[in-house]
């Protein structure tokens, strides 16, 4: 019988950690993130139901979000600040709803130094950085801290320490990665000081070394602290690993941090910042050689984070010896339970992050709360956290079996109801399955496996292959119908289309037509549809001209996604315009009119016109089913077509409503 204490197939995993005078349970982490959750300064009631949720489903520790050391450090629109002892109680009440699960909890200071995402009114604020270094992601011009900055921010790490303390939580963390102000600190390319705080390493570090020995005096030496790195910040001036390594040696010698966290990237640049959040065309746990460079000259446990989306990956890393601990911290935003049902035998039944950074990075970075297209509970744990079960089990009947359908299934059959799931297709998936056959975006068919595994579990009768009508309503008599019918290719009325050759999105994808060796593609929706047609084609050797209804391709899409897409169009050759609205099409010419300027645009030489112009919806059901006194509930693109997250989170609803 297996020990599920350690986790089946799992056991450095889920064998304890001792950091410090704590010793977790297990070695999953949740490490610092946003979750634009804070309310007037401080940890909201909403932030509280997202972190238990996760120490409820076995997070060994939790890593609550950078709080601001300096009212003067301006981050975003929303932080929350450790610079009063209003601080406390809010802190104290997270520190109670995580450890009754038996889960330790950790804060994290920070200051941004010259990065700033955002402002509290909308003017630009002061930054501050060692010195007047620009960056080039923000476009911010640093004011050069004056010594008298610098200690106040130095008292603001030790005085935040000692609230987290008296708040009742088990360590702190330093954040020094990503390129925010103690990282700038250490980079002699941006401090460039000529006093005590610049030149060699041993200038560079000491602000590191005032603020640990600041810590220990107000927060005590018993109590945890760590340091926040990146193992190389892969970024144009940003540190390199081996300059990493040599500044964790220097202050591991010190003995006064407890243990060290690893990522990769920086906030600087764009090409930086898209290791902030790695996407899925990163590879799974690529950050744990720079864990293991660190682990091998600090002597303190390390923790590694970077793509760890599956205990196996985790367990990995632990048994090769490169890191103590992993960062998991998208993975138990996909699923809360990952570590419960990894302990217990259930690595299956776990909702896989596929590293699309849409609900996540995407909503943190736009201003709403984070969540999850496959697990929109995620960010509203207070709505959705706990299935209620249905006062009456009842006969529901789901037509469509894409992610709107799937979903709301799962979720009606797991309340109690009786669920039948139709699809016409002979495969579930809907438009997931031509998603994952764009370059680079087969991770996105995870979606599919984890939504059909969902209604497995729940007990969903499943038809494919099966055209549903009026008639099959009827027969069937349901209580209740669920259209989730999807949508079709929008093809628009184009001048002189006729003579040209014009294809869809579609298909390409399923291999339907030949493009030929010149292709212009049409992109109304400036999505990762037209980015992805654009590239498939020019890594087949077309000739690729990108004509978006925007200012950029990819506008619409999650930035880390849309910056490093490019980064590859642009190592195709692809040509991209923005501001173009299609016009019309002839033998070897495509139109276009300039959105702003009214000025034609003429792309000649084509031999292929590929749409991408969004969708309609597919809802001629709806019509049918007009009086004949059925329940009707709609969910997904048949209703408004839009992305797989509406179409998740409104099966959601739905499957809750029935």
């Amino acid at each position: 019988m297996s020990d599920t204490r350690t986790g089946p197939g799992f056991p450095n995993l889920f064998s304890p950690l001792r950091i410090g005078g704590i010793t977790l349970k297990n070695r999953i982490v949740s490490t610092g993130h946003e979750t634009a959750m804070a309310d007037a300064g401080g940890i909201s009631e909403a932030m509280l139901a997202y972190h238990e949720a996760r120490a409820r489903g076995g997070a060994g520790l939790i890593v609550a979000e950078v709080a601001l050391v300096d009212d003067a450090a301006v981050f975003v629109s929303h932080p929350i600040k450790v610079t009063s002892d209003d601080c406390i109680p809010r802190y104290r009440r997270l520190a109670e709803v995580v450890q009754r699960h038996d889960c330790r909890l950790f804060g994290q200071l920070f200051h941004p130094g010259r990065e700033i995402i955002d402002s509290l009114d909308g003017s630009a604020p002061v930054s501050f950085a060692p010195s007047a270094v620009p960056n080039e992601r923000f476009h911010v011009m640093p004011k050069p801290m004056s010594r008298d900055d610098i200690a106040r921010v130095v008292a603001g790490f030790g005085d935040g320490a000692r609230r987290l303390r008296e708040a009742g939580l088990d360590g702190a963390e330093m954040l020094a990665s990503h390129g925010y102000l103690l990282s700038q600190f250490l980079n002699p390319r941006v401090n460039l000081r000529d006093d005590d705080y610049g030149g060699d390493l041993e200038g560079r570090l000491r602000i590191f070394r005032e603020i640990v020995a600041d810590i220990r005096a107000k927060a005590g030496g018993d109590f945890v602290l760590g340091l926040r790195i990146s193992g190389d910040e892969r970024s144009h001036e940003g540190l390199s690993g081996a300059e990493v390594v040599a500044a964790c040696a220097a202050l591991a010698a010190d003995g006064g941090l407890d243990y060290y966290s690893v990522v990769a990237g920086s906030s600087a640049t764009l090409a930086g910042s898209a290791h902030i959040v790695p996407e899925m065309t990163m590879e799974t746990g690529y950050t744990a050689p720079y864990a293991a460079r660190i682990r091998a000259v600090v002597g303190k446990p390390v923790i590694a984070t970077g793509r760890i989306n599956q205990p196996q990956i985790a367990e990995a890393i632990l048994a090769a010896g490169q890191a103590d601990a992993c960062g998991m911290t998208r993975a138990m935003i996909c699923d809360p339970e990952m570590a419960n049902k990894a302990r217990t035998g259930r690595p299956d039944d776990i909702r896989a992050c596929i590293g699309c950074n849409q609900a996540c990075i995407g909503h943190f970075l736009s201003g709403y709360p984070i969540s999850c297209i496959q697990h929109p509970e995620t960010g509203r744990e207070r709505d959705y956290g706990r299935r209620e079960p249905a006062a009456r089990p009842r006969q529901v009947l789901v037509v469509g079996g894409g992610p709107a359908g799937m979903k709301a299934a799962a979720v009606a059959a797991e309340r109690g109801h009786q669920v039948t799931l139709y699809e016409a297709e002979a495969h579930l998936g809907g438009q997931a399955r031509l998603a994952q056959l764009l370059p680079h975006r087969l991770e996105f068919g995870g979606i599919i496996t984890n939504l059909t595994r969902e209604m497995a579990l729940a007990g969903v009768e499943v038809v494919t292959g099966c055209r549903v009508d009026r008639a099959l309503i009827e027969g069937a008599a349901p209580d209740a119908v669920v259209l989730a019918t999807g949508a079709r290719p929008r093809r628009p009325e184009i001048e002189g289309a006729e003579e040209a050759h014009v294809v869809d999105a579609w298909q390409v994808l399923r291999g339907e037509v030949n493009v030929g060796g010149s292709v212009v593609v049409a992109d109304w929706r400036a999505d990762w549809i037209g980015i992805g047609i654009a590239e498939k084609l020019a890594s087949e050797g077309c000739r690729v001209r990108l004509c978006v209804n925007g200012y950029t391709p990819g506008q619409t899409i999650q930035q880390y996604v849309r910056d490093t897409a490019i980064g590859r169009l642009h190592k195709l050759g692809v040509e991209w315009i923005s501001y173009l609205r299609l016009f019309g099409a002839d033998g070897d010419s495509v139109y276009f009119q300039h959105t702003t300027s009214g000025e034609p645009v003429i792309c000649e030489g084509v031999e292929t016109l590929v749409l991408c112009q969004g969708h309609e919806r597919v809802a001629e059901l709806e019509t049918e089913l007009e009086g004949c006194g059925i329940e009707v509930h709609m969910a997904g693109d048949c209703l408004a077509p839009r992305t797989a997250e509406e179409a998740v989170l409104e099966g959601l609803k739905v499957g809750c409503a029935l």
